[in-house]
C-alpha cells in the first residue's frame, strides 16, 4: 500500500484485483499565487506564508526541499511575520510559533512538531511530512514543488542528491494534509500552466544495484540473465554493470561473475553488500567495532551543532564508545542521546548476527576504524596529493578534498565513506586513516606497474613515465624515453586538444591554406581538399603524422615541412590551377607583381598604388573570372584612397575629384588628365621633371 502508487500498473503487472480505500477527506482548494519579479523562493514562500495565516485559523504546513532552503525560509519568518489581521484569531506575532521538521533533527526535536500547541504555527518540512507522519492542526499547505532525492551515477560510483520537481502524485498527497481535520487550502508556488510527471520515477532506476547485482548472482543468474526476469521497471544496465563491478573487486563475485562463498555469506547478514564485505573479512576480535560501524554507517551522524561538520569518522565512534561507558548519558551537548540510544540497539542487533557477545568500548585505535572500512569502500581509498594538503585522488580516478576546518588535515590516506559529488573534485564528509599495509596484503591484484605516455602542457612537450599505481593512484614514477611509437600519437592528440592553431604556421603556409579554402569555395566542381580548423583536425594521421616522425614536441616541427604536408594534399593538376585561379599575387600595369590577401568568405584583397593601374580599364578577376577582386587604391604615400570593385567607375566618376586633392600633395608623382593612356608607374618623377 502507499498514498502515491500507481495501483492500476501494478495490478496489471501482477494479474490481479485491485482494491481502493479513499478514505475521508475535507475538501481543499487549490491556488496558484504567482512569483514576483526577482523574488527569491524564500522571500516567495514567506509571502504566502502570512497569506495563509490571514485566509485561514489553523497551523501552515510548509514544504520545502531540504535543511538548507528551510533554514533561509525560517530566518526570513521571524524577520517578516506580522500579526493576523481579523480574519484570523487575531493573535500577536510572537504567538505564532515556527517549527522545522526534518531528517536530520534530534528524536525530541521531530516529537516537538508533533505535539498539540495551544497557539498557532508554521511548520517548514522537507518531504518527510508528506506521507510519512500526520501533523495535526494543519488547514493550510504551502507547497515549494520541490524535494531533494537520491540520485545514483553509476560513473563515479557516487549518490547525490539533486533537487527536482515533485511529481503530481506527491502533489497531490501534500496538498491533502490540509484536509485532514476541516476544508482547507494548498497553496502551490509553481505556474498553473506547468506540468508535473503522474508520478515519481522507480527507485530501481535511480539507486546503487550492488544489493541487487548479488541476489541475482545467488539465484544463478549470469551477467545478461536478469533480461530473463519479467521487471515491473528493469534495473538501468549501466548501474547494474557497476554493481557487478563492484561485487567482484569486494571478492563477492568471481572473474565468471558467479557468487563466491564470501558473497553468500554476506547476504546472509542482511547488511549492504560493502558493509557485510567489511564486516566478514574482519578478524573474530575486531567484530564488536564492526557491528558498530555497521550501525554508525546506516545512522545520520549523532553529533549536533559544530561538531556535526567534523569529518573524521572515528568521532562519532568515540562519541558512541563514550556514551556507552557512561551507561546511556552523554558527556556534552554535541551529541544527541536519543540518536545515540537508537545506534546502541542497531549495533546489539548487529552483535547478535555476527556471533559477538561483547560491546566494544574506548577510544578506537587511530586506524582500527579505518583499516575495517577499507574493506568496504577499497574504490574510496584516497591519497593525498603532494602538492595541495586538502586534495586528494580516490582509487577510482576521482578527485576529492577535505574542507578548509577538517580534523584530518595532514592524513597521507583515507578512507572516503561520504562524499558530496561535485563537478571537479568532491567534498569528502567523513572519512577514516588507515594503514596502507593493507593494501598490498589484501587488495594485490590492484597493483600495477604500467607505462604512461602524456603530453605535458607546460613543458609543451609529450613525455613517458613507469608508474606503480593502486587503481588510478599514482604511488611512484620515474621518468623514461618516449617510444617513438607513442610519442606520435601523443601528439596528435594534443593537437586535438589544443586546436590547429597550436601548430607552427609560416605566414606562407597561413595563406596557402586561405587560398585552398577560397578556391575550393568559389569552384566546388574542382573537388579541392578541405583545410578548414575542422576538417585538418579530423585528418592529422592523413596529412600531418609523417612530419611527426621521431619528433616529441609541436615546436619541433619545421614551419615548411608543415607547409609541404598542406600541399600535398593537392595533386599536381590541382597546385597548377591553384596558381592560376586563386594566385598568390597579380601582375599589375607597372610591371610589378602585387599580393593578393585572402579572408574567409570575401573577395580577395589587392592593395596597389592608384599611378600602377593606369591605363587599366576591368577590375582583375580570379576563381575562373567568378570573383572580382577588391581593389584598395592607394595613395602615393601608401594611404588608402578607394575601396572599389568596380575599376572602370572609378576612372570615369572619382579619379577626377581624387587627382583635384591629391596632385597638390603629391606633385612629384604623375596625375595625368587621361588615365587611360597614361604611362603606369611605380615611381615618382625625377627632381627638376
Amino acid at each position: 500500500m502507499s498514498a502515491t502508487l500507481d495501483g492500476e500498473r501494478i495490478a496489471q503487472w501482477l494479474q490481479a484485483p485491485r482494491l481502493t480505500s479513499p478514505g475521508r477527506s475535507f475538501p481543499v482548494r487549490i491556488e496558484h499565487p504567482p512569483a514576483r519579479a526577482q523574488e527569491h523562493l524564500e522571500h516567495q514562500l514567506a509571502r504566502v506564508v502570512r497569506q495563509a495565516l490571514q485566509e485561514t485559523d489553523g497551523d501552515v504546513l510548509a514544504f520545502l526541499p531540504g535543511r538548507g532552503e528551510i533554514a533561509r525560509a525560517q530566518r526570513v519568518l521571524q524577520a517578516v511575520l506580522p500579526a493576523p489581521d481579523g480574519r484570523g484569531k487575531g493573535r500577536r506575532a510572537e504567538d505564532i510559533e515556527i517549527i522545522v521538521l526534518h531528517g536530520e533533527l534530534s528524536l525530541a526535536e521531530q516529537q516537538l512538531a508533533l505535539a498539540p500547541s495551544a497557539g498557532r504555527r508554521v511548520v517548514l518540512a522537507t518531504n518527510v511530512a508528506e506521507s510519512s507522519i500526520t501533523l495535526p492542526g494543519i488547514r493550510a499547505v504551502v507547497d515549494a514543488g520541490l524535494a531533494r532525492e537520491p540520485r545514483f551515477d553509476p560513473n563515479s560510483g557516487f549518490t547525490r542528491l539533486e533537487t527536482v520537481p515533485v511529481s503530481q502524485a506527491s502533489a497531490d498527497q501534500r496538498a491533502g494534509r490540509a484536509g485532514r481535520v476541516a476544508a482547507g487550502i494548498a497553496y502551490r508556488l509553481w505556474p498553473q500552466s506547468r506540468r508535473l510527471e503522474p508520478s515519481r520515477s522507480a527507485e530501481i532506476q535511480q539507486a546503487e544495484l550492488s544489493g541487487l547485482a548479488l541476489e541475482l548472482a545467488a539465484w544463478g543468474l549470469s551477467a545478461n540473465g536478469e533480461a530473463s526476469l519479467r521487471w515491473l521497471d528493469p534495473p538501468p544496465p549501466g548501474a547494474l554493470a557497476q554493481a557487478r563491478e563492484l561485487l567482484t573487486r569486494l571478492t563477492a563475485l568471481d572473474a565468471d561473475g558467479r557468487i563466491t562463498a564470501l558473497g553468500r555469506r554476506m547476504l546472509e547478514l542482511g547488511a549492504t553488500p560493502r558493509l557485510a564485505a567489511a564486516a566478514w573479512r574482519a578478524p573474530a576480535v575486531q567484530r564488536p567495532l564492526v557491528a558498530d560501524l555497521l550501525a554508525l554507517m546506516e545512522a545520520r551522524s549523532p553529533l549536533r551543532g559544530e561538531a556535526a561538520r567534523n569529518d573524521d569518522f572515528r568521532v562519532r565512534v568515540a562519541a558512541l564508545h563514550a556514551w556507552r561507558d557512561r551507561r546511556g548519558t552523554a558527556a556534552s551537548g554535541t551529541v544527541d542521546s536519543g540518536a545515540l540510544a537508537a545506534i546502541e540497539q542497531a549495533s546489539k542487533g548487529w552483535r547478535r548476527r555476527l556471533d559477538v557477545r561483547t560491546a566494544a568500548s574506548g577510544l578506537p585505535h587511530s586506524h582500527s576504524v579505518g583499516d575495517l572500512l577499507l574493506h568496504a569502500f577499497p574504490d574510496r581509498v584516497a591519497r593525498r596529493d603532494d602538492g595541495n594538503p586538502l586534495r586528494y585522488t580516490l582509487a577510482n580516478g576521482r578527485g576529492a578534498r577535505l574542507h578548509e576546518h577538517t580534523a584530518l588535515h595532514g592524513e597521507p590516506w583515507l578512507v572516503a565513506l561520504d562524499l558530496r559529488l561535485d563537478a571537479r573534485d568532491s567534498l569528502i564528509l567523513a572519512a577514516a586513516p588507515f594503514d596502507p599495509e593493507l593494501l598490498q596484503r589484501d587488495y594485490p591484484a590492484q597493483f600495477r606497474r604500467q607505462r604512461s605516455v602524456r603530453w605535458n602542457e607546460q613543458r609543451a612537450a609529450v613525455e613517458a613515465f613507469e608508474e606503480q599505481r593502486f587503481g588510478a593512484i599514482v604511488l611512484d614514477r620515474r621518468s623514461v624515453p618516449v617510444p617513438p611509437q607513442e610519442a606520435q600519437p601523443a601528439l596528435l592528440a594534443a593537437l586535438r586538444d589544443r586546436g590547429i592553431a597550436a601548430l607552427p604556421w609560416s605566414e606562407h603556409a597561413r595563406r596557402l591554406r586561405a587560398r585552398m579554402q577560397a578556391l575550393r569555395a568559389w569552384m566546388p566542381e574542382l573537388d579541392l581538399p578541405d583545410v578548414s580548423d575542422a576538417a585538418l583536425l579530423a585528418s592529422l594521421e592523413e596529412w600531418l603524422a609523417p612530419c611527426l616522425a621521431g619528433k616529441h614536441r609541436l615546436d619541433a616541427l619545421d614551419a615548411e615541412d608543415l607547409t609541404q604536408a598542406l600541399a600535398g594534399r593537392l595533386d599536381h593538376a590541382q597546385r597548377r590551377l591553384l596558381d592560376v585561379q586563386a594566385p598568390e599575387s597579380l601582375s599589375v600595369p607597372s610591371g610589378q607583381s602585387r599580393r593578393l590577401e585572402y579572408a574567409a568568405g570575401e573577395p580577395p584583397v589587392l592593395a596597389v598604388k592608384l599611378q600602377e593601374l593606369f591605363g587599366l580599364a576591368d577590375t582583375p578577376r580570379v576563381g575562373g573570372g567568378r570573383i572580382p577582386v577588391t581593389l584598395h587604391l592607394l595613395s602615393p604615400a601608401g594611404r588608402p584612397i578607394q575601396v572599389t570593385q568596380d575599376l572602370k567607375g572609378f576612372w570615369e566618376r572619382t579619379y577626377p575629384e581624387v587627382r583635384r586633392e591629391l596632385k597638390g600633395r603629391y606633385p612629384r608623382h604623375p596625375w595625368p588628365d587621361d588615365p587611360w593612356t597614361a604611362m603606369p608607374t611605380h615611381r615618382a618623377k625625377p627632381r627638376g621633371s
